[in-house]
């Protein structure tokens, strides 16, 4: 059987893995009729009135996180190009940053052109690739990736929690047997990024792992690279809760998004000692419905429910503290830019 064919059989298998338009193509009929509700092809922009778009698309990573109190967030900085590795490597000496260190583009999505760069020789090939100003910004070195969403609508008290997702590195381990190649061929999750994780590992690609010893074959916690996505729902608890609050109330014009952040162990996380690696806006997702096996059917409740939450807390922004929605050649303006950006 041809890798193509293993490789078209497991996405059909597995609806996680099926193109994004068929998934929303049910939720783009529903957002229609929330615009016209709203009167507004936009109305999401003032979900979060201190992100542009309310997050949807194109706003800056790196504005987004100069909202959020610097305790919770690694060093980053912001690099413009056009640039040279010299450049980089003083701006990283100067904020006290070091390799290996994450880079990623400051507009982006889906884990596009996101790298852990060990060292100048990788940062001046990064260079080589990018055509747009990227951010670099200080791994953090803790065994737990989680996403937290959460949802404050204006009229309400105090927000809550709706989705917790942990994520598992994409591995493989050993068996003093099978060379690297196998066993990730016999992984279903790795064989899909068979094609990159072979340009990665390419000097250990026919080397026999012992046992027991488990390579890490990803450590950006993104589903397209390859990261299992787990549902941690069962870590909702009050404290839980009262962390993300307390969180979320200090960070500016901030009612609805996914937190993408690393601790050092789920007590950390309902303590809300985190870091927060990205704050991703209303175009986010709670993805926990990405784990393995959980029902089409029941996910596209949860989505559903998730528009219902963004469009109440754009429309109660609007009306109680008079947040303009985006006007449509402003909104127009922005994808087209945002597109053109993210194609390069």
């Amino acid at each position: 059987m041809t890798a193509f064919i293993v490789r078209t059989w497991i996405k059909i298998r597995h609806w996680e893995y099926w193109p994004f338009g068929i998934i929303q193509a049910p939720l783009f009929v529903y957002w229609l009729w929330l615009s016209v509700k709203a009167r507004s092809l936009f109305y999401f922009s003032a979900s979060n009135p201190s992100i542009l778009t309310g997050g949807m698309i194109g706003e800056s990573k790196f504005d987004v996180l100069k909202l959020i109190p610097v305790e919770f967030k690694p060093k980053t900085i912001l690099i413009r190009l056009p640039a040279d590795v010299n450049n980089i490597l003083a701006s990283m000496k100067s904020e006290g940053i070091s390799f290996p260190c994450v880079f990623k583009p400051d507009i982006g999505q889906r884990g596009w052109m996101v790298q852990i760069i060990q060292n100048s020789e990788e940062a001046a090939n990064y260079l080589l690739k990018i055509k747009t100003d990227f951010l670099i910004q200080e791994f953090v070195d803790a065994p737990h990736e989680f996403g937290v969403f959460y949802v404050r609508k204006p009229n309400e008290v105090a927000g809550k929690v709706v989705s917790v997702t942990g994520k598992k590195m994409l591995t493989v381990t050993g068996d003093a047997v099978n060379p690297l190649h196998r066993l990730i061929r016999k992984n279903p999750r790795a064989f899909l990024q068979q094609e990159r994780l072979q340009k990665i590992f390419s000097s250990r690609w026919h080397e026999i792992i012992p046992a027991g010893e488990e390579i890490i074959l990803n450590e950006i916690g993104n589903h397209c690279l390859g990261t299992c996505f787990l549902d941690h729902r069962h870590l909702i608890t009050s404290e839980l809760n009262y962390s993300f609050e307390n969180l979320s109330r200090s960070i500016t014009g901030f009612y609805f998004g996914r937190f993408d952040l690393r601790c050092h162990s789920p007590e950390d996380l309902i303590a809300g000692k985190v870091k927060i690696l990205e704050l991703n806006g209303c175009g986010a997702e709670p993805a926990h419905i990405y784990e393995p096996g959980y029902p089409l059917i029941k996910a596209m409740g949860v989505l559903l429910q998730h528009m219902r939450d963004m469009y109440e807390v754009s429309i109660q922004n609007n009306k109680k503290n008079g947040i303009p929605f985006l006007s449509f050649r402003e909104g127009v303006r922005i994808y087209r830019y945002a597109s053109s950006v993210i194609g390069k």
